[in-house]
């Protein structure tokens, strides 16, 4: 390859993908190769996960076993008999989102599913989601990679998983029947109702995260009106343990909010569909894809992303109505997500996938951490799997993860590994082939002057060169 050709091979293989041992995968043509992962029909379900019936089934066998440990059999406790309930379910799942990432050969469609999973985040962090976080990236996210935001949309506001996360299986009409009937046998008994009224966590999320963004809100494109209305909109939609997926949508009137309601300027009526279409309108607004336009480009390009980028993907994504295929197309055929320079700082999770792809070692990465937990070192780096702490899912912005501590966190794992691989592989070679041109002199100069195989290889795995993207 020539010199500019082995150039653009490195930046796609490390900031589009997710690192490559041999830059000789991306070929001569790196956009072409980018672009190639852009058209699949049929992206990568992640067979390891565990997927939505399955979930829910989990979570109904719960309500079993709880009810089991109310009254113990002989000889066990309430503890015994709940204890481990999903483990192997989570362990499954972040076991297969690891392998996946460590063997994909479509390392930058893999990459848009950790986008777009973070984007909407679901969280192991909140107990309602336990068993659920794998089958949403499974069912709601990887299948609609590579079709039209609104799509995407729909499918992750309406899954189980976030239905339960943002509290929507809770949310009542005020005037529902769900509540009606609560409050007639509460003033029998003389007790609260159980049952009273709206839950607005889903439709701020929705509107603040997912589509227009915390900006749209302060510029006025939105109100604590539309944030009310939308959750009228939204009750009814409550999939729990106790209801069917896939046989329809996840919708229960008795819940359901009567009456039309106004969002954004726009009337609409009662019942499902008006969920689809208050999304579809989400999804067509300027607010959403510039939105959308700048998170892509902040991950992709950097933290402060350049504002003609962004307006070129927003007006693509405006103009093809959301078809993210042609926006992925725009950034990686933009001259500012090429620059020689990274601006980019892997986050944990990026660090040790890309580590495990480095060397070559596929999922053996993972199965070296403690069985319980594949995702062990990637904890221990301050970014838990499947568990972002809040909705607004892991920080994109590379301050956030080079405190003091991350980065002697790194310095401990990086050692520890090549303790173990540095006598294997030549570290020199591995730079040359993985990184080529993005190797600077002073790295170069430091692997060369290495005492020995470990210490190499450690220094190419916190050499600036590896750490950013």
């Amino acid at each position: 390859m020539t010199s500019s050709a082995s150039l653009n091979a490195a930046i796609a293989a490390h900031r589009f993908g997710l690192g490559e041992a041999d830059l000789g995968v991306v070929g001569s043509d790196a956009r072409g190769w980018l672009a190639a992962q852009t058209l699949r029909a049929d992206p990568p379900r992640g067979d390891g996960l565990l997927d939505t019936r399955g979930a829910l089934a989990l979570i109904a066998a719960e309500r079993e076993k709880r009810q089991l440990a109310r009254n113990p059999p002989p000889g066990m406790t309430a503890e015994q008999i709940l204890a481990g309930h999903y483990r192997d379910a989570t362990i499954a799942d972040v076991r297969s989102r690891l392998a996946t990432a460590a063997l994909t050969t479509q390392p930058f469609a893999e990459r848009l599913q950790w986008f777009w999973a973070n984007h909407f985040t679901v969280s192991l962090a909140k107990g309602s989601t336990r068993g659920l976080a794998g089958a949403f990236e499974r069912d709601a996210i990887r299948p609609h990679l590579f079709g039209r935001f609104e799509t995407l949309l729909v499918a992750s506001t309406t899954h189980p998983a976030m239905l339960r996360y943002l509290d929507n299986v809770q949310s009542a009409g005020p005037h529902s029947r769900v509540v009606a009937l609560e409050s007639r046998r509460a003033a029998r008994r003389e007790e609260t109702p159980r049952v009273s009224g709206l839950n607005e966590n889903l439709a701020r999320e929705v509107l603040e995260l997912h589509t227009l963004g915390a900006e749209a809100a302060r510029a006025g494109v939105y109100t604590q009106a539309d944030v009310t209305s939308f959750a009228a909109v939204l009750t009814g939609w409550r999939v729990g343990q106790e209801t069917a997926w896939g046989s329809a949508d996840p919708f229960d009137a008795n819940w359901h909010e009567p009456g039309s309601k106004t969002v954004l300027g726009h009337s609409y009526g009662e019942g499902p569909d008006a969920l689809k279409q208050v999304l579809r309108d989400l999804a067509r607004h300027p607010a959403t894809a510039r939105f959308v336009a700048t998170k892509l480009a902040r991950h992709f390009v950097a933290d402060e992303p350049p504002p003609k980028l962004v307006e070129r993907l927003s007006a693509v994504y405006l103009q093809r109505d959301g078809d993210l295929p042609a926006v992925y197309r725009t950034l990686i055929e933009s001259d500012e997500a090429w620059s020689a320079q990274p601006a980019k700082l892997k986050t944990p999770e990026e660090f040790v996938v890309s580590t495990a792809r480095l060397l070559g070692a596929g999922e053996r990465m993972f199965a070296r951490a403690e069985v319980a937990n594949p995702a062990a070192p990637i904890n221990a780096l301050g970014q838990r799997i499947l568990a972002a702490p809040s909705p607004a899912g892991w920080s994109d912005r590379a301050d956030d993860w080079l405190g003091p501590d991350a980065v002697w966190k790194r310095v401990e794992w990086a050692t520890r590994v090549a303790e173990r691989a540095g006598r294997l592989v030549d570290a020199r070679r591995l730079a040359e082939q993985s990184l080529g041109p993005l190797v600077g002199s002073e790295t170069a100069k430091q692997l060369d002057r290495a005492a020995d195989g470990a210490q190499a290889l450690a220094l190419l795995l916190l050499a600036p060169e590896f750490q950013r993207r």
